[in-house]
C-alpha cells in the first residue's frame, strides 16, 4: 500500500509529535489497542491525515488530539506542539500518600519507618 501525499503512518506521527518517547512504544501502543483513530482501533501502519482525531491511552491517562499538520520526522517540542490541538481531559488531582511529618518531630519510630517503606514499595 502506497501512502497518499500528506499522510504518514500513525506510529511515526505519534512518535514525531512527542506523544510517546520511542517509536517502539508507539508501535506497541497501536498493536495493544491503545491508539484509536477517529474512534476505531488501528494498526501501526494506518495513515493519518490532517483533521483526524487520535486518542492515545498510556499510563492510565488518555490523550485526545486533533491532527493539524502531518510530519514524519521527530522535531523539537515547540514545533511538535503546533502539529496538533490537545483536547485531552485534565488529569485527576493527585492525593498525597501520607501526611508530612511535623518539622522538629524527631526521628521516625520503627513503626513510622516501616510504614514509609511499605509506601515506597507500592
Amino acid at each position: 500500500m502506497v501512502a497518499e501525499e500528506g499522510t504518514t503512518r500513525i506510529d511515526i506521527w505519534i512518535w514525531s509529535v512527542r506523544l510517546v518517547k520511542t517509536r517502539t512504544m508507539a508501535g506497541d501502543a497501536c498493536r495493544g489497542g491503545h491508539v484509536r483513530l477517529n474512534g476505531e482501533r488501528v494498526k501501526p501502519a494506518r495513515p493519518v491525515r490532517a483533521g483526524d482525531e487520535v486518542r492515545l491511552r498510556l499510563d492510565g491517562h488518555e490523550r485526545v488530539v486533533v491532527v493539524t499538520k502531518v510530519i514524519a520526522k521527530r522535531v523539537g517540542a515547540a514545533i511538535a506542539a503546533e502539529c496538533y490541538v490537545d483536547n485531552s481531559p485534565p488529569p485527576p488531582e493527585r492525593q498525597p500518600l501520607m501526611a508530612a511529618r511535623d518539622r522538629g518531630a524527631g526521628r521516625p519510630t520503627k513503626r513510622d519507618r516501616r510504614a514509609l517503606e511499605r509506601l515506597r514499595n507500592l
